[in-house]
This record gives structure tokens, C-alpha cells and sequence, in this order.
């Protein structure tokens, strides 16, 4: 599958990632990317940038190294609500927005309480991604979960790095498998997605294309192939292509 973007990164701002987002999208384009996103961690995880930080993308190009660049954010689902850590008024002048549960962010609850938590998020119209939903320490009814982001137009992110061997997260790749079929069945779509910390794991995304090749995994359900399959869920990427 050919696979031209990647929409989950980290730069330095988010305090724990190691790379500027120049660096960032000058790996992009070695890649062979067509589009990049830059989502830093939003004021709530620990060690990220202020709030500030969001507020003056206008600033930025949007095409690096022949890269088309968009800039979001990377919530934190902060209760079982599915609240998040910037203001409605922010969030609105943000490209997009992938929202997650973080262990420093957010305090574990029963599977109905963090299902509750994803489907609040689901519901805001600023989040258009679900980032790495397949975490066993957070255990979720993953039936309601993709029956919820296929009502609302919300992608479903399988993040390559939660399954690296050294990742702290549990089961992901058991929870993708279970994820992924109810994706099928109810026609939701999904973003492959890096979740990239430093410049050379942008685009990398072996280890969960490798997953998506052995359960045959629909390819009309996967955005990455296209700009224009991505731009339905991201209406605001249109201004930059």
C-alpha cells in the first residue's frame, strides 16, 4: 500500500521527544512523505509546552522540504467525559487534533468509564483521531468505541509504536486485532500513525503495516494511500494542498 503521510509526531516542545520540527519534516521528505502533522503534547502531560505554544502555527510554513505540513495537537482525555486539556476556542484555530489517554493525565477507571472517556472525546468536533486506543491498562468496550468513530467521522489511529517490543503499553497488538475486525464490520476508517519522538522514526510504520497485511485488512479503510481520502476527516487540509 503506498502510504504518503504520517500525523502523529512530537517535537521538542512536547518535553519528552528529541527533534525540532525542521528535523521533523526534512525526515519526511527523506522518506518519501507527502504530508506531515505535528501534534505536541498538550499542557496537561507533564514537561510539555504551554498553551501558548498553540496559538501561533500562522507562523509556520506549510511546505518544508517539499512537505506539506499541518499543525495539531495532541490532547489529553482528562476524565470520563472525555474533556480535553485546550479551550473550544483553540482547538477551533488548530489544523486537527488527535485525543488520548495518558497515565499521567488521567486516572484509570472501569471499562464503562474509559469507553465513557473515548466516546466523549469522540463526540467533540474538534477531535477528528483517537490516538493509540489499545492499551490494556486502559481497558475499553472496543464495540461501542468503533461503532461510535464510524457515526461520528472520527479516524481510529494504529500507532506503530505502541507496538515496539519496549513499549510500555499492554496487549496492543491483541487489541488492534480485536479493534481492526470490528472496523471492518462497521466500515470505520483508521490512520496509520508513527507517534514519532525523534526525526528518524517519522514515517515509520512497519510494524503496523506488517499487522494490517496478515488480517487482510481492508485498504479502502486505511486514509494513508491519499490526501484526498484524509481530506473528508480534516476539512482544513485543504488549504495547504
Amino acid at each position: 500500500m503506498k502510504d504518503i503521510m504520517d500525523l502523529h509526531t512530537h517535537t521538542v516542545a512536547s518535553g519528552h521527544a528529541y527533534s525540532t520540527l525542521y528535523e521533523m519534516a526534512r525526515s519526511a521528505s527523506e522518506k518519501g512523505l507527502s504530508l506531515m502533522g505535528s501534534t505536541d503534547h498538550a499542557p496537561k502531560m507533564p514537561g510539555t509546552c504551554n498553551e501558548f505554544y498553540f496559538i501561533n502555527f500562522k507562523v509556520i510554513p506549510r511546505t518544508l522540504y517539499g512537505v506539506h505540513i499541518i499543525m495539531g495537537a495532541e490532547l489529553n482525555i482528562l476524565d470520563y467525559s472525555g474533556r480535553v486539556d485546550l479551550s473550544d476556542g483553540l482547538l477551533g484555530k488548530l489544523d486537527y487534533t488527535i485525543a488520548s489517554i495518558h497515565d499521567p493525565c488521567y486516572e484509570n477507571g472501569t471499562m464503562s468509564q474509559n469507553t465513557s472517556a473515548y466516546i466523549g472525546a469522540i463526540e467533540n468536533p474538534h477531535v477528528k483521531i483517537i490516538g493509540h486506543p489499545d492499551d490494556s491498562r486502559f481497558p475499553v468496550d472496543y464495540d461501542t468505541l468503533v461503532s461510535a468513530a464510524a457515526q461520528n467521522h472520527t479516524l481510529l489511529e494504529v500507532n506503530s509504536s505502541s507496538l515496539h517490543p519496549l513499549s510500555a503499553r499492554m496487549n496492543a497488538r491483541e487489541n488492534y486485532q480485536v479493534m481492526l475486525d470490528l472496523c471492518r464490520h462497521y466500515g470505520a476508517s483508521v490512520i496509520i500513525n508513527s507517534d514519532a519522538h525523534i526525526e528518524a522514526d517519522v514515517g515509520n510504520h512497519v510494524r503496523a503495516l506488517e499487522l494490517l497485511d496478515e488480517i487482510s485488512f481492508p485498504r479502502d479503510l486505511i486514509v494513508n494511500s491519499s490526501l484526498e481520502r484524509l481530506l473528508p476527516y480534516i476539512p482544513k487540509l485543504e488549504a495547504y494542498i
